[in-house]
């Protein structure tokens, strides 16, 4: 009696708890495909309306103006389609570049007007729209009645629809083709060149100011009292006009450093190989420079690899631990190859808080490549690709 006791109570105990049959990510696809109805409600209205008023207003002065103000509110439109994308359905789609405010090629309001009511994203943001009403009724209803009927075979279903959201998705709301997504990329590395420029702009000023405008304020105030002690106490004051020419010295070498650091002669006297080696006697770890370069690649590549080349030995004086390195530097078809190795502790990375993520952000700016192989342990490689352009005569 007692075993036929314990026997009963075990079996509900051995029972897995109730759940969901479905995942989290079934359960973000029926969202996705419910709220298609309400979404496509919204951009078939939209459409129709802007269609319509601009078409039929055409005739006058504001119909076209407002069809243009038509095609961005679709970009915004295709924004947030992108976003839903993104957040229910997975699939994450670029960003067009965004529409001008002012024709590139000047022209004034007419050009401008021009320019945006050809512009693709916005009328192809519009069919998206325009077709997702019927789409909507279609996967609204499926799914729905799914839920009911279909309970067992639903997920299955609810992915092929998905899958031609997806589609669809990508087809229509993509930026338009290659040239766009370059647009686009352009448009980021021209921010990361300003950026770096202004950076580059104050470091520059900072050195100037605390280093050798501060030397000859001191100069200057020094010459002043020998000037005036030198009826009164002569040797007083050539005593400090001797200090003063040792202040002239010091600022002359901060000046020197200051214009190396901006762009340093022998590297526009003698080329890329010579002024590569000058940097590496600088380092603290024996460097191999090898330069096998023909000719010269132009300057502002040129300046380029240079500071690349310089700010990686700093790194590897710095952090590596290294008891040797090398530096190579050659030309494969149109591209100038630079290759930094090190046999130190490793682990560099772009994450390493060593600038090498800033390195990767100027060279991307001029499409460029920087990559890193560095194993805990080491040796680190370092190769960097920069584009190869004719030096002007």
């Amino acid at each position: 009696m007692t075993a036929r006791s314990t026997s009963s109570q075990a079996t509900p105990d051995s029972l897995p708890p109730a759940r969901f049959a479905y995942d989290a990510y079934t359960w973000k696809e029926i969202s996705h495909l419910l709220a298609n109805l309400a979404t496509g409600i919204v951009g078939f209205v939209y459409v129709v309306t802007a269609l319509s008023f601009g078409v039929f207003l055409s005739v006058t002065v504001v119909g076209l103006p407002l069809l243009a103000l038509a095609l961005y509110g679709a970009r915004l439109f295709g924004r947030f389609e992108r976003g839903r994308a993104r957040m229910l359905l997975g699939v994450r789609i670029d960003e067009p570049s965004p529409m001008p405010l002012r024709s590139r090629r000047g022209g004034g309001a007419l050009a401008w007007l021009w320019s945006t009511l050809k512009d693709p994203v916005g009328w192809r943001a519009m069919l998206y729209g325009f077709i997702r009403l019927p789409w909507g009724v279609v996967t609204f209803t499926v799914v729905l009645t799914g839920l009911f009927v279909a309970w067992p075979v639903l997920p299955f279903i609810v992915r092929g629809l998905a899958n031609a959201d997806r589609a669809m998705a990508r087809g229509l709301l993509s930026p338009s083709d290659e040239l766009e997504r370059r647009i686009a990329e352009l448009e980021s590395d021209r921010g990361v060149v300003v950026d770096t420029a202004a950076a580059d702009l104050r470091r520059i000023e900072r050195d100037l100011h605390d280093g050798a405008q501060a030397r000859l304020v001191a100069l200057a105030m020094g010459l002043g009292l020998a000037k005036e002690k030198l009826l009164e106490d002569p040797d007083a004051a050539a005593a400090m006009v001797d200090e003063a020419h040792g202040e002239v010295k010091l600022a002359l070498q901060e000046l020197r450093d200051l214009a190396r650091g901006i762009h340093p002669a022998v590297l526009t006297d003698r080329g890329l190989g010579p002024a590569l080696s000058s940097v590496a006697a600088r380092c603290t770890v024996p460097v191999k420079v090898t330069a096998d370069l023909t000719t010269r690649p132009a300057a502002a590549i040129e300046g380029i690899a240079y500071f690349t080349v310089s700010e990686l030995l700093q790194n590897v004086s710095k952090h590596s631990g290294a008891r040797s390195a090398s530096v190579e530097v050659w030309r494969s078809d149109q591209r100038l190859l630079i290759q930094v190795w090190d046999d130190g502790r490793g682990g560099a990375s772009l994450e390493g808080g060593t600038g090498m993520a800033g390195l990767s952000e100027r060279l991307g700016a001029v499409d460029g490549l920087f990559i890193i192989d560095s194993p805990e342990g080491g040796p680190t490689t370092i190769t960097a690709e920069l584009p190869w352009r004719d030096r002007a005569e």
